[in-house]
């Protein structure tokens, strides 16, 4: 999905790598870039994982479970963003 949805903006797949150059808008504001005025990014869903805590009916034994919830995402490519300043 993100792959294609990059192909789309004329980015060729070998400059796509998910992690380390497509990230969120808060993930490149973290590392002082900008996204560019009317850039617009690539919709994602993505799963969190969560950690909830159960009790067991028969003996009252609190455990946790791990379970994961989905969430939908925009991430930009590098291309799209400048640092910040520029």
């Amino acid at each position: 999905q993100i792959i294609r949805g990059f192909m789309a903006k004329g980015i060729l797949p070998d400059d796509i790598k998910p992690r380390e150059n497509v990230l969120t808008y808060e993930a490149w504001k973290a590392l002082g870039r900008h996204v560019r005025k009317g850039e617009h990014g690539v919709h994602i869903l993505t799963y969190v994982p969560k950690v909830r805590e159960v009790e067991d009916t028969d003996t009252g034994e609190i455990t946790e479970k791990v379970f994961t919830h989905p969430h939908m995402a925009v991430v930009f490519h590098v291309s799209q963003t400048e640092v910040k300043g520029d």
